[in-house]
């Protein structure tokens, strides 16, 4: 799943796909994203595209993610260190996404 909503070299993600892979797009570039049709060819890729949906599949993902124990890796931080935070970014120092703790504001 790309979340990604930037300019990306999607040919080099679709690459490391395994056999009928596919790769989910769900952030919006501002640019069309060009694609290679052979990089789905291989290995019978696929490249589809998805938006957030209703109130109604949001909570029906919530409610699966509950009863399966699924939750998102985040790193929570304080309101002070959002600086940090930002400095990491740009250094590609970031393993999860941030999350600020609201508490700390």
């Amino acid at each position: 799943m790309n979340t990604v909503s930037a300019p990306l070299d999607v040919d080099r993600y679709l690459s490391l796909l395994a056999l009928d892979g596919t790769m989910v797009n769900v952030g919006a570039p501002p640019e069309p994203l060009p694609v290679t049709l052979f990089t789905l060819f291989a290995n019978r890729r696929s490249f589809s595209g998805s938006t957030i949906g209703s109130i109604a599949e949001t909570q029906q993902m919530l409610d699966f993610c509950a009863e399966h124990g699924i939750a998102p890796e985040i790193e929570l931080i304080e309101a002070t260190q959002i600086n940090d935070a930002y400095e990491r970014v740009l250094s590609s120092d970031v393993r999860y996404r941030f999350v600020i703790d609201a508490a700390t504001l």
